[in-house]
């Protein structure tokens, strides 16, 4: 099976810090890689892959100012037109862009959708002559059809500290309201505890208000966004990840990260979440800051390694690239009939 893999290109794949769509894609190339199966990821010049790599893209456009993101995905997107006839499939990992030019693609598409980022872009779903793959159930559209739900896996071994657990709660993700920073901070102050923040800055206005008047170095410590070794130790050594998101989140990579470190998460009970914790084994879904504040010693004496046993079982990458191989065979038999 010859594979196209249509990457993001708004960062590097794998992600040097942030990039959980480069993240994800990257996780299942080299997984398909290391089943067998001939697969060209087209994705930025820079990224690292035991599949072959195409490219028209030198670096991520959200590392570079100077760069156009739109421009460089159409450019990116014409790459992989002019070269598909070669594959038997194309998998777009590239959200509505690719689907708006369906009846020039040379072998038929699957489409991982990610999340909607409104319904404007539903359009070119609905015209786009793919196979679609949600990554939860929650996040299905009831305007779309779909061949399956598969969860995103992660690699186990990143999530192997032995690093003894301490008492603090960590928040990790971007610094923006939909992901509730400042309700963790209320949440880790109330629960008398200390809050260690990761993520990248994506509202700036709100980083400024809400959040970085807290920062002291002490009670709330804020690291940035931190890479794949730091990010592993930050969870395994926390005692709880709070995930106080505002908005329906698709599925929630750091959530499952924290879990595979035997982490017990918080989450307030909002797109996935219901669906990806395991009520009362990883964590707890909550509805606000109040059920958060009593979740905290609750969550803390969970069975950690029942946390991490429930999160191998549930989310390694192998389950992710099986979960594929299906819909993949089951798409070239019906492309098959039709020919």
């Amino acid at each position: 099976m010859k594979v196209a893999m249509l990457g993001p290109i708004a960062w590097r794949t794998p992600p040097r810090h942030y990039g959980p769509w480069e993240r994800v894609t990257s996780l299942l190339t080299e997984g398909l890689v290391r089943r067998g199966v001939e697969v060209t990821l087209f994705a930025t010049a820079d990224s690292v892959t035991a599949a072959h790599l195409e490219s028209v893209v030198p670096h991520g456009y959200a590392e570079d100012p100077s760069m156009d993101g739109r421009v460089w995905e159409a450019l990116h997107v014409g790459h992989a037109i002019d070269l598909s006839p070669d594959f038997d499939l194309v998998h777009n990992q590239l959200d509505w862009l690719p689907l708006a030019f369906a009846g020039q693609w040379g072998a038929p598409m699957v489409t991982t959708i990610h999340g909607f980022s409104g319904a404007g872009i539903l359009p070119a779903y609905q015209r786009g002559g793919s196979a679609f793959v949600s990554i939860s159930d929650a996040d299905r559209s009831p305007l779309l059809e779909y061949a399956a739900t598969v969860h995103h896996g992660i690699d186990m071994t990143e999530f192997t500290s032995s690093a003894a657990a301490g008492d603090d709660l960590v928040v990790f993700g971007r610094i923006h309201p939909d992901k509730g920073i400042a309700d963790a901070v209320e949440i880790a102050r109330r629960a008398d505890r200390r809050l260690v923040i990761c993520g990248i800055v994506q509202d700036a206005a709100y980083f400024a208000e809400r959040i970085e008047p807290h920062i002291d170095g002490d009670r709330v410590v804020y690291r940035g966004s931190v890479g794949p070794e730091e990010r592993a130790e930050v969870l395994a050594t926390a005692a709880v990840l709070l995930h106080p998101i505002h908005f329906d989140e698709p599925f929630g990579l750091s959530v499952v990260e924290a879990m595979a470190s035997g982490t017990p998460v918080i989450a307030y009970r909002r797109g996935s979440m219901p669906e990806i914790i395991d009520e009362g084994i990883t964590g707890f879904a909550v509805d606000g800051v109040d059920e958060a504040v009593a979740a905290v010693p609750r969550a803390g004496a969970l069975d950690r390694s029942l946390v991490q046993e429930r999160a191998r079982a549930r989310f390694d990458v192998d389950r992710m690239v099986d979960g594929y191989l299906d819909v993949y065979e089951r798409v070239l038999r019906h492309a098959g009939d039709l020919a």
